[in-house]
């Protein structure tokens, strides 16, 4: 049986140091002194405050709901069962996501756009409940209310405010969100456990022989995937928590079921609520990749379970190029089209779905109307991978697509009315930010479905990010489907970080907002965008007022071959750099990989920003006299068609230098006592500065990868494999120069990650290799948890970690040894 590795006290002990007497970390820990630290105040305060609430607008933007938000839970909580099948995690207490994988919320509000006393929605003591959406016609919200013994469905009469339970608890959530509206409102189609199910197989006898796999010879590159199956029990699990029966569940009146059970990767209503699309997942299941790429057969349905249509038949995709423009033959991105009563929509490579064949066109959008008898038709040919259509009206859709080997992208428009051919509507390097037009505006149509919402003109409405050197000032623009071009309609004030949510009339003049500046935390309010008179909607507090003097800054440098470069400066509250001097720093980054060397350097200033820290947040380290320097610019470019990562280190290397130089210079840290650090990649990051430079006092490293031949067919934005960039891997693998590490690391890791090729194993076996060569190093595991750490006593533990040593190895280290 796969359940998950739990981390026990002896486990933690070997890899946790005690704290001795004077408060230094000692070299080793018996058993029994290994427990969960809190942080230093005010840290531990922050973390224990009550979270902001989360807010929905309905969607005839009527109602604003306001939804209470859990805390970060108990280790208690995340030690509740979990099995890892197929790709996923679930909870087979509940048929649901693992605990670390929900965030629950408990309560809910009911305020009225236009004005009125909130009401507060009457639900169980102790209640849980995720998922939480509008019907089409906004009379109703669903949620899905956990309960001791499974998931059952609730909704919420929005006129009364008033709750009630729906289905029992039999709401299966281990593929997806476990329900949806009908179109018309009356009811919901839930993917249901199904009735007598009985017990989960028994998997613990012992087995009766080997596990075999076997190529005979196919090639079968996968990049590295967790949470796999591994042998017959895993697949028995995997059809018993993944089956689930399709039930039409009425507001009023009696359930009925749909078809047969089966294992559904995706189950979705025609618009016109006529038709079901099915996904299944079939057997023999892969132990090499997740359900998504498993044998699926793809159909549509009518209301009573009857075959109307078979898109495909899909076998086992294990066997797709890793590069990332590479896909499989065959339909994909099945679906429905948003805007008409029932027409599938779907994509096929033109190219065999393989990157090094050469092809004019590289995809081909398809549609078919029911009743499905008349042959498909072409949407579009793309030269470009396919990356979405964003629908809109009978004449009008856009579709997008993508190369990731350049970073462009192009978008069409189209006539649905008139498939065939498309009109080039803009073209552009996806990663640029100055110059990104947005994305259209979308809104529910009478069917609950996303289009695109235009103005009175009969232009494309966008909204957009409105990046700039001086900071991000979102816009709404009106875009002519003609020409391209736009005209700005509105922009966020220079001091504000404000953007649209939703549309109060037809004219889109008045609107609902989130309003926040450098001092006021994110705020709901109406907007008049003729006469920009505002109404406040809610009124959140400032979830961490002990951070609310801390300052920040942009700070613009160069890397030594003309690269520009930025970082945010965060300044402890009450700092003067002239009373104080230059003080501890930490560098928290993030390598990212470009094509354009002008791209890379866009910086963008947060001074409009309200910015407070969450979970095991490296900004905690502000309320301990740290001085932060966040997210510097770390780009890895690739010139001329070379392979950004063919110069990783010396570009890594020159990026961290720039970034030294440029705070050394300010006057606001000290040369002699900085570190550095990252999560994931960043972690990454953060080894090979350690053995590549003498830069830094200290590393941070949380649930990194650091041996590259750990992940041989490709990691992050590397598409190549290790065969055929052997030097490439090695040289960036800090793991191969190991006995470099002249400056104490810190090693942290969820012992259940989940992420693809931070394995933990890959901080297991990096601080045996420094423990072996002498290296200073401590290693902690987190049990139960995963790439991102939820529970409050791993958050808690981990900023003790961090803050104990920086201040050994930076804040009160000895002055560094002086070179030879």
């Amino acid at each position: 049986m796969m359940m998950r590795v739990r981390g026990s006290g002896l486990a933690l002990a070997a890899v946790l140091l005690a704290t001795t007497a004077s408060g230094a970390l000692a070299q080793s820990a018996a058993p029994g002194q290994t427990t969960y630290q809190q942080p230093p105040s005010p840290i531990a305060d922050i973390l224990d405050a009550k979270p902001t609430p989360s807010s929905m607008l309905s969607p005839d933007r009527k109602t604003l709901v306001l939804m209470d938000r859990s805390n970060l839970p108990s280790i208690q909580a995340l030690a509740e069962p979990m099995l890892r099948l197929a790709g996923s995690r679930i909870n087979p207490r509940n048929n649901g996501p693992a605990e670390s994988r929900v965030s629950w919320l408990t309560g809910l509000t009911l305020q009225a756009v236009d004005g009125g006393q909130p009401r507060v929605v009457a639900l169980p003591a102790g209640a849980r409940f995720t998922e939480a959406r509008f019907s089409p016609d906004a009379k109703h919200l669903a949620f899905v209310m956990d309960r001791p013994t499974g998931l059952e469905l609730w909704v919420v009469d929005v006129a009364s405010a008033r709750a009630r339970k729906l289905t029992e608890p039999v709401v299966n959530m281990t593929g997806g969100a476990g329900y949806d509206w009908l179109p018309d409102s009356s009811g919901l189609l839930v993917e249901a456990v199904p009735a007598g199910r009985g017990a989960a197989p028994d998997v613990t006898a012992a087995p009766t022989g080997p596990n075999i796999e076997e190529t005979a010879g196919r090639a079968a590159p996968v990049r590295t995937y967790q949470d796999l199956l591994s042998n017959p029990g895993d697949e028995a699990l995997f059809d018993h928590y993944f089956t689930s029966q399709l039930t039409l569940v009425p507001l009023n009146g009696r359930a009925r079921t749909i078809g047969a059970p089966a294992v559904y990767l995706d189950a979705s209503l025609s618009p016109d609520g006529k038709y079901i699309l099915h996904e299944i997942a079939k057997r023999p299941y892969s132990y090499a990749v997740p359900a998504g790429l498993f044998p699926t057969e793809i159909v549509v349905t009518d209301m009573a379970g009857r075959v109307v249509r078979t898109v495909a038949d899909l076998p086992l995709r294990d066997d797709v190029p890793t590069a990332f423009d590479a896909v499989a033959p065959g339909p994909r991105s099945v679906g429905w089209r948003a805007d008409a009563p029932a027409t599938l929509t779907w994509v096929e490579a033109l190219d065999g779905g393989d990157i090094r064949r050469e092809a004019e066109f590289r995809d081909r959008v398809f549609m078919q109307a029911a009743p499905f008898t008349a042959e498909p038709v072409k949407l579009i040919d793309l030269k470009e991978r396919y990356a979405g259509i964003v629908w809109g009206k009978d004449d009008l859709a856009v579709v997008n697509s993508r190369w990731f080997n350049t970073r462009h992208e192009s978008r069409f428009v189209v006539d649905p009315s008139k498939p065939g051919e498309g009109r080039l509507l803009l073209e552009r390097n996806y990663q640029a930010r100055y110059d990104n037009p947005g994305q259209p505006v979308t809104q529910p149509n009478a069917a609950g479905r996303s289009v695109i919402r235009f103005t009175p003109d009969g232009k494309i409405l966008m909204q957009g990010a409105g990046a700039t050197p001086q900071g991000e000032f979102p816009f709404l623009a009106a875009m002519d489907s003609a020409t391209g071009r736009s005209e700005r309609l509105w922009t966020s004030a220079q001091t504000d970080y404000e953007y649209v949510v939703g549309f109060l009339d037809a004219d889109g003049k008045r609107v609902v907002t989130q309003r926040e500046t450098r001092l006021d935390p994110p705020n709901l309010q109406i907007r008049d965008l003729t006469t920009g008179q505002t109404t406040a909607l809610t009124n959140f507090p400032d979830p961490a007022p002990q951070l609310a003097g801390a300052t920040r800054q942009l700070v613009t440098y160069e890397r030594a071959d003309g690269v520009k470069l930025s970082g945010t400066l965060y300044l402890p509250a009450g700092y003067d750099k002239d009373r104080d001097g230059p003080l501890p720093m930490l560098m928290w980054a993030y390598p990212a990989e470009f094509t354009d060397a002008a791209v890379a350097g866009q910086t963008v200033d947060v001074q409009n920003r309200f910015v407070r820290p969450g979970g095991s947040s490296h900004l905690f380290l502000l309320t301990q006299g740290y001085a932060i320097f966040d997210n510097p610019s770390m780009p890895i470019i690739g010139k001329d068609g070379a392979e950004p990562n063919d110069t990783y280190v010396e570009q890594l290397v020159a990026d961290a230098k720039a970034a030294v130089d440029a705070v050394v210079g300010m006057g606001v840290a000290d040369r002699d006592r900085i570190a550095v650090g990252g999560h994931s990649y960043g972690a990454f990051m953060t080894a090979n500065l350690l053995v590549h430079s003498d830069l830094f006092r200290t590393g941070i490293a949380r649930s990194g990868a650091y041996n590259r031949t750990l992940t041989p067919f490709g990691f992050q934005s590397e598409q190549r494999n290790y065969w055929e960039a052997t030097e490439v891997y090695t040289e960036m693998s800090p793991f191969t120069y190991a006995d470099r590490m002249n400056e104490p690391i810190l090693l942290i890791h969820g012992e259940a990650d989940d992420n693809s090729g931070t394995f933990p194993v890959q901080s297991e076996r990096f601080y045996a290799a420094l423990k072996g060569l002498g290296a200073t190093a401590r290693y902690v595991t987190l049990p139960l948890e995963a790439h991102g750490y939820r529970a409050r006593e791993s958050v808690g533990h981990t900023l003790w970690e961090m803050t104990r040593w920086l201040d050994q190895y930076v804040k009160n280290a000895p002055p560094k040894p002086a070179a030879n």
